[in-house]
């Protein structure tokens, strides 16, 4: 087993001017109505362009994008076999969030899952929510979850802009369902002519994610049943007469470039997607624009997101190709390996393709690092603080299998998110909340993570852009950055109404916590 090492470094939030005016960031800078950009002027934006700093540079549009969304228990068959699921206006995936880079974001979500009896909460994937931390949509750290018959309304500005998703982040639901794209639109690093949007993979069992977390936590990750591309696949060989559901397709034009925002949703399964014949050119990755570069197959782990562009100029090869989503079995498991399949198609309509697959080797690594260059290039500068966690895997007195770093599983409670605790005066945090304290600004922060587990794994950070400094061949924690600010911008009345409706939801449907609580 050879051991594995990350070091990642982050800036911590400086002062500067913040977007809902508080001492903070980035910069807002008014622009003029503008139409954004054409398919021949992408790297552009308006009065801005994709070599603008946007770590210290916003517009300020003055829009505001409202958006109103409601989960609801559901029956679904995405591949045709029915199971119990958990929608967002009645869909999966929920609807697309659309902005503009400078726009702010108002997000009302109203919890009627009256048959699951869940709390729940909603996380926008990758938004730095600087300054609005209390609008992240974490249960247990930012606000407690919301109850059943009761709404919560998140506000955040897009300073950011590129393809994320936003989820669930109560127990297990952002797998039962809970998820959709989030498109906010500015400069890319490449030209291209249509925008196709978001495109999810997903794993899918036919058994609810609640079910499986119990067999999964005393005999490991299960082996799920498929997989799904932009919610719907076939389950069953084509040749099989008993094949039920329908598989993804979607229309090329000859000579035309395609954008699409490629998000990997799945709970437990690293990808390999590709479209046989053709050629992705990357030119983003999670929320960051960077140099494009080629490839045949993109390695996309869970919470990952890629924009690529596909030139649509293989009619002359094929009029049907295959596009795959592979669940790599180094670290995934499942019974639809080579049968989790859309259908790109030139022409009138969809047929069955005959194309071949790209090779590859089976495997569960990242990009390679030496490919995934920031177009805004950025000098980390030597560690005011530093930290050395070790990831393991392992078995608690319960024979239960958990993660572990540092020897710590974390365990937050619903009722008492650490927003709270703070605004109540708390200075120091129980061992299993996993806290690291970073109290001073604009000031670089290194972390390093170690782990002798040979399957990789990734890594998550909510507020913040790391840089990968370094990494070796072959967890959650919580930051609590500049303590003393924090108070000041906590709305107390919404978060304690929240906690409020909360605790006495729980008490009277009698709701265990029987999870870590994020």
């Amino acid at each position: 087993m050879i051991p594995s090492l990350l070091l990642l470094a982050s800036l911590a939030p400086a002062a500067l001017a913040n977007p809902f005016g508080f001492p903070g960031l980035p910069q807002l800078h008014s622009r003029a109505t503008c139409s954004g950009n054409t398919a021949t002027t992408r790297t552009e934006w308006c009065d801005y362009d994709v070599s603008t700093d946007y770590y210290t540079t916003c517009p300020d549009t003055g829009v505001t994008r409202e958006y109103w969304l409601e989960l609801t228990d559901v029956t679904v068959s995405p591949d045709g076999v029915e199971r119990s699921a958990m929608a967002i206006n009645g869909s999966i995936p929920g609807p697309t969030l659309f902005a503009d880079w400078g726009d702010t974001v108002i997000v009302h979500v109203t919890n009627s899952l009256t048959t699951s009896t869940n709390g729940t909460s909603l996380h926008f994937h990758g938004i730095r929510q600087n300054y609005t931390n209390q609008n992240d949509g974490v249960a247990s750290i930012t606000q407690c979850p919301t109850a059943v018959g009761e709404t919560a309304t998140y506000t955040w500005k897009a300073t950011q802009y590129g393809s994320t998703w936003y989820h669930s982040h109560f127990a297990l639901q952002a797998w039962e369902g809970v998820f959709g794209g989030i498109i906010i639109n500015g400069p890319a690093t490449s030209d291209y002519d249509e925008d196709l949007g978001v495109l999810f993979l997903n794993d899918w069992d036919h058994q609810t994610v609640d079910e499986l977390y119990y067999s999964a936590e005393t005999n490991g990750p299960p082996t799920l049943d498929n997989g799904l591309i932009n919610g719907t696949n076939v389950y069953g060989d084509d040749d099989d007469s008993s094949q039920t559901g329908s598989r993804f397709t979607t229309q090329f034009t000859s000579g035309t470039s395609y954008r699409i925002r490629l998000v990997n949703a799945a709970v437990d399964t690293h990808f390999k997607f590709s479209i046989d014949n053709h050629t992705l050119t990357v030119i983003a990755t999670d929320l960051v624009p960077i140099v494009p570069y080629t490839t045949e197959i993109l390695n996309i782990g869970m919470g990952q997101r890629y924009d690529i562009i596909v030139t649509a100029d293989q009619s002359a090869t094929a009029s049907n190709f295959w596009m795959r989503a592979i669940p790599q079995i180094a670290c995934s498991d499942n019974d639809s390996t080579d049968n989790i399949k859309g259908i790109v198609y030139y022409g009138d309509s969809a047929g069955t393709p005959t194309t071949t697959g790209y090779d590859y080797t089976d495997s569960c690594d990242d990009e390679d690092v030496s490919d995934l260059v920031p177009y805004l290039s950025k000098t980390v500068d030597s560690a005011s603080f530093s930290e050395l966690e070790t990831a393991t895997v392992g078995t608690n007195s319960d024979n239960l299998f958990k993660w572990y770093l540092n020897s710590t599983t974390m365990v937050v409670d619903w009722a008492d998110p650490t927003l709270l605790q703070i605004y109540d005066g708390a200075t120091s945090f129980e061992t299993s909340n996993a806290v690291i304290q970073l109290s001073d600004a604009n000031e670089w922060v290194y972390l390093v993570i170690q782990t002798t587990l040979a399957v990789p794994h990734p890594i998550h950070l909510h507020g913040f852009d790391f840089y990968i400094l370094a990494q070796g061949t072959g967890f959650a924690l919580q930051f609590v950055v500049r303590q003393d600010e924090i108070t000041d911008l906590i709305d107390y009345d919404s978060l304690n109404s929240t906690c409020t409706a909360w605790s006495s939801y729980a008490s009277a449907e009698d709701v265990e916590q029987d999870d870590s609580g994020v």
